[in-house]
């Protein structure tokens, strides 16, 4: 016999009492698996058993009458537990409500602030007195408006209506009017006005460009 037929003779011995051990190891697992599921088996079937008899005794004692309370009992805490529940939601909801007022009233309070903080445009009819007054001689309407044009170049400044104005303060006593030939000049009162100064008498938006009255 050669020395390749010995080498497998030896490997196959060896398989198969591999293999031998294994089925016998696998029968074994198999009857302890199938006791323990016959032992299972019987406890369950002992379990459903009792579980009758006393489901029987229960139902000739009426217990399930007496218990009837007890399940009352059980469900109260928990109707108890729903309204605390949705009065908690409802106290949440409260909040969110509020904090939301808080932050809109928090947002609105600067651009209030910012507002307050912006100094109010001048009327042309508070320009118009308060150049009279920074002058010691009388000006003519157009000297006035030429004046008003070069400190406020952002207004359109135009002399028709700065000589309305100047005639509404010579109406409230604020200004007065003099005349030079066929010139009227216009100087500050020391008078107190009689009324506000601070209504615009027209537009001074749209006109032609400043002329000697």
């Amino acid at each position: 016999m050669s020395g390749n037929a010995v080498t497998a003779t030896e490997l196959t011995s060896q398989y198969a009492a591999q293999v031998a051990n294994d089925l016998e190891r696998n029968a074994k697992e198999q009857e302890r698996i199938t006791a323990e599921i016959a032992s299972l088996q019987a406890q369950l079937d002992g379990l459903k058993h009792d579980h009758t008899v006393l489901v029987t005794m229960q139902q000739a004692l009426g217990v399930s009458q007496v218990a009837a309370p007890e399940n009352d009992t059980v469900q109260a805490p928990r109707r108890s537990e729903a309204g605390s529940s949705r009065s908690e939601q409802s106290t949440q909801a409260k909040r969110m409500s509020a904090a939301s007022g808080r932050g809109k009233r928090a947002s609105q309070k600067p651009a209030a602030r910012a507002a307050k903080k912006q100094p109010a445009t001048p009327t042309l009819v508070d320009l118009v007195r308060q150049h009279l007054t920074e002058q010691s001689e009388p000006r003519s309407a157009a000297e006035i408006a030429a004046a008003l044009v070069q400190a406020h170049p952002d207004r359109t400044t135009k002399t028709t209506v700065v000589r309305t104005s100047l005639e509404g303060l010579v109406a409230k006593n604020l200004a007065q009017r003099s005349k030079q030939g066929n010139s009227v000049f216009y100087s500050a009162s020391d008078s107190q006005p009689t009324a506000s100064v601070t209504q615009e008498p027209a537009t001074d938006q749209g006109e032609g460009s400043a002329t000697q009255p």
